[in-house]
């Protein structure tokens, strides 16, 4: 395959490593297949190994399987074109369940695209999982119509390779766009997001957690953009950065002039674990409308020792407690998923990633 990379000259991807994309895109699967692990509920369910889906361990239901209907001229969702998978509900109508998508990745890479089309008053809970290795590339469509709400999570938990995610949305009068990002497999990642609201009185909010150590690197880059009155948007992000690790957030809030009565926040917060690691945060506004209310906030720092040395005063032991204070950092960016039982899943994997560590 042939295609052209941005460069980290390019502001957009000032922290961004690509160089070990080409040799991933032109790597074979090898077939071996990671863990899935057991359905989280009995609704639809595809398995995608290497970007074709596995039927025989798929629950199709609702969704569409085939060619799908979405283009980006984003310089990695762009590769993501043809066959994919989509969900349409009409008016009135909801997912018969949560929605799983499991994409597993043997080695080599796949770019898959996706669809979600909800109409008026349509409602509709999706969970992603990445696992196993190599490249996988998602492009995914959103196109929400009046009073639609979707909630996303998306859990990425590749051993190793990378995973880069493009989502475009399009969020109409009223309605609700909620997705969150659980970082924590040890390949390496970029989440790009360029939301729209549209209509008046829509809701966008998007954040998560990512979790890095080793030389790894995970990078979020998110553009929400007001078109709107009356419109509100939030975005909480998480970045944790151990050994040498660098963790990456570039969120930015942009209000058009006809967007009166904006309510935006941005949270961006970074932990070090080790003084070798990097978190990079750069929030930012643009905001041509009068009458707005937007805030962001951005802060890097270590463990409170005073915090550490009151729980290991108290007999918690030292590895314990670091664990314990992370765990409360995070915590907040994963509370959004709602979903019970996709979120108590995020927060078991991200106790299993502090313990790991201890």
């Amino acid at each position: 395959m042939s295609f052209a990379l941005p460069s980290p000259r390019d502001e957009a991807w000032r922290w961004s490593d690509l160089s070990g994309l080409p040799a991933l895109a032109e790597a074979q699967p090898c077939g071996t297949q990671a863990d899935i692990g057991a359905p989280l509920s009995d609704g639809p369910r595809l398995v995608f190994v290497d970007g074709r889906l596995d039927a025989a361990r798929s629950k199709v239901g609702p969704l569409e399987i085939g060619p799908v209907d979405v283009r980006s001229e984003h310089p990695l969702g762009r590769l993501a074109s043809g066959a994919g998978w989509a969900l349409r509900l009409g008016r009135d109508h909801s997912a018969a369940g949560l929605v799983e998508i499991v994409h597993v990745g043997t080695g080599g890479a796949s770019h898959v695209p996706g669809l979600i089309a909800l109409d008026d008053d349509a409602q509709a809970a999706i969970v992603e999982t990445f696992v196993g290795d190599g490249w996988a590339n998602r492009f995914t469509g959103i196109r929400l119509g009046r009073s639609a709400r979707l909630m996303r999570a998306v859990r990425l938990a590749q051993g190793s390779g990378f995973q880069s995610l493009r989502d475009e949305a399009e969020i109409g009068t009223g309605a609700s766009l909620v997705t969150t990002v659980l970082a924590e497999g040890g390949a390496g990642s970029r989440i790009d997001g360029h939301l729209r609201l549209t209509g008046e009185a829509a809701f966008a909010e998007m954040g998560g957690a990512l979790l890095t150590r080793g030389e790894q690197r995970h990078e979020a880059a998110l553009v929400l953009r007001h078109e709107a009155e009356g419109c509100m948007s939030r975005q909480t992000w998480r970045a944790v950065a151990d050994d040498t690790a660098v963790a990456s957030l570039a969120a930015r809030v942009e209000v058009a002039r006809a967007a009166q009565k904006t309510d935006a926040e941005q949270s961006l917060r970074g932990l070090l674990l080790k003084r070798a690691a990097t978190v990079n945060l750069k929030p930012e506004l643009e905001i041509f409308a009068d009458d707005v209310k937007c805030a962001h906030g951005a802060t890097v720092g270590e463990l409170d020792a005073r915090a550490l040395f009151y729980l290991e005063s108290r007999g918690v032991p030292p590895a314990e407690a670091r664990a314990l204070l992370t765990r409360a950092f995070v915590a907040d960016a994963l509370e959004r998923i709602g979903v019970e039982a996709v979120r108590e899943a995020f927060v078991a994997e991200a106790d299993q990633w502090l313990g790991a560590r201890g």
